[in-house]
This record gives structure tokens, sequence and C-alpha cells, in this order.
């Protein structure tokens, strides 16, 4: 197990240089000057060179991005424009609420998709099946701006039960939580159905049923045992996609976390900070895909012995 996750986490390595040096590349083709506008509206031409090369904006590309990842391995992710402040700080002030978001979207929308996809594979072409698919399809087809701002108008202005936005207290992260969360739930739900479905088909199902034992224990022990690495795969990909999905939830609910903040400094083409948040969100990405990569050896061990 130690050489398999030693040759994972190496992996890692120059796949996430690679994605830095492209969204290196993808930023600086954003339209519009960044010394101008870091020098501000009125500054002169002799003022916009000078701030493009105390910036080092004259230089070739190439070597920005050279000297962007020497910052970047001694801890330095620059300096927002927009603020002054060091992007450091400022992505560490916003990490929190996104976290903390993520998590309450994560746990209820893993535990009910799997809940709801087992059951429905359960009780096949029977009315729970159908109830259980449409809550998936709807999950999925519903727009999650559109059913923030729905819940906004019940559950917060007429009823007065939660708060429309914010994060003053541990309720102001259920609306946004369930938002965030409905998708994966939907897709999850679909996927244990199916995966489950397939693994009932299979011979040693058959075998355990003539055996005499449950079929409670047949499902959970045999099938959903086995369904596992399929379902940790998908739950794995959606996982990667919350930090990118925050990004419409907490501009719908005005939480001050990492998406909107992102979203802000798009606006302001505030480069530094945008090229840290990407990556950032990049990492994340590659971090779940190397967790999920570790669980399929611990559920195979056969995955372990062939790489």
């Amino acid at each position: 197990m130690g050489r398999y996750f030693i040759k994972r986490v190496l992996g890692t390595i120059p796949l996430m240089l690679v994605v830095s040096f492209i969204i290196f590349m993808f930023i600086h083709m954003i339209p519009g000057d960044p010394a101008r506008l870091m020098a501000g509206k009125d500054a002169t031409p002799q003022e916009i060179q000078a701030t493009r090369v105390a910036w080092g904006l004259d230089k070739p590309l190439i070597f920005q991005y050279g000297s962007y990842m020497d910052r970047l391995f001694h801890g330095n992710l620059g300096t927002s424009t927009e603020t002054g402040q060091s992007v450091a700080s400022m992505l560490t002030s916003r990490f929190q609420p996104t976290l903390t978001l993520s998590a309450v979207a994560l746990l209820w929308s893993l535990f009910v998709g799997v809940l709801i996809g087992v059951y429905s594979a359960v009780k096949r072409s029977r009315w729970q099946d159908y109830l259980g698919m449409l809550i998936a399809i709807s999950g999925i087809s519903v727009p999650t701006f559109w059913l923030g701002l729905v819940l906004i108008q019940l559950f917060s202005v007429q009823l007065g039960w939660l708060p429309t936005g914010g994060l003053s207290s541990i309720w102001g992260y259920i609306l946004p939580g369930f938002c965030l969360g409905t998708p994966i739930m939907a897709i999850m739900a679909r996927f244990s159905r199916s995966s489950l479905l397939e693994n009932m088909k299979e011979d040693y199902i058959r075998t355990a049923r003539s055996k005499g034992l449950k079929e409670s224990l047949v499902v959970l022990r045999h099938a959903f045992r086995n369904s596992l690495i399929e379902v940790v795969t998908v739950g794995g990909l959606q996982v990667g996609g919350l930090l990118a999905g925050s990004v419409i939830i907490e501009q719908v609910f005005t939480i001050p976390g990492l998406g909107r903040q992102l979203v802000e400094a798009i606006s302001f083409r505030d480069y530094s900070v945008i090229m840290a948040e990407l990556l950032l969100f990049s990492f994340e990405f590659v971090m779940i895909n190397l967790i999920v990569d570790l669980l399929y050896g611990v559920l195979n061990p056969k995955i372990r012995y062939n790489h």
C-alpha cells in the first residue's frame, strides 16, 4: 500500500504543473491591460509603463510564469491589485465559509442520494422506484440558482423560518447547503441504483440467495459492497465540483466565500486572486481524485497489485 500511495502522490506533481501553466496562460488571454487597470483610470502612459515594469508585465509570458512559480514555491501567492492585501490572507479569510458550506452539502447529498438509489433498486419497477427516480431527475434538471431563489421566497420571505442569506448563524447554511447538494444527491441516486441493479444480476448474488441469506444481507453485504468502487468514483467527481458549484450558490445567498470572491476578482480583473483561486480549485479536484484512487486500493486490493 505504501508504494501505491507514493506512486499516486508523485503522479500529481507533473499534473499540477501542467494545470498551473494552462491556467496562467488562460488568464493572460483575458481582454484588457492589467497594467492600465492597476495604474488607474487617470494614469499617464508613463505611469502605465512604470506599473508594467514594476509588476514584470513587460517580460515574455514564459518568464512571467517562471517568476510566478518561483514565488509560489516560496509560499507567496502575490498581492491583490484591487485591495493591496496579501492574496494568501484573502483566501484564508474566505476559505472557512466555503469549506463549511461544501461539507454540509456533501454530507446530506451523499447519504440521501445513495439511500434513494439503494431503495429504488430494491423496489425496482414499483411506485417507490418511480418516486425515487422522479426526485433524482428533478434534482438534475432544476437549475441551482432558480432553486435557491424559490427556497428564499418560500422559507425566508413568506414563512420567515430561515435567513435570506449571509452566515449570521448556523441556520444560514441550510438553504445554500441544500441547493449545492441537490445535483449531487440526484446523480448519486441514479448511479447507485444502476450500479446495484447490475451487481444484483451476477452469479454470486444467486449463490448467496440459494444459501438462504436474508435479502437485506444479500443487498448490503454482497451487491452494494461490490458497487462501492463505482459509487466512490462518481462521488469523488461530484465532490471535486463542489467548490466550482459554490460560485453560483454564494452569489445567490450572499455568502462571503471563495466563490463570491472569485466573481469579484474577475469583475475587477484582479489577476493574482483569480490565479490563486483557480489553482486552489484545481488542486482540490486533483486531491479528491487522488483520495478516490487510494480508496480503490482499499476497496479492491487487486488494483494495488496491478499498479
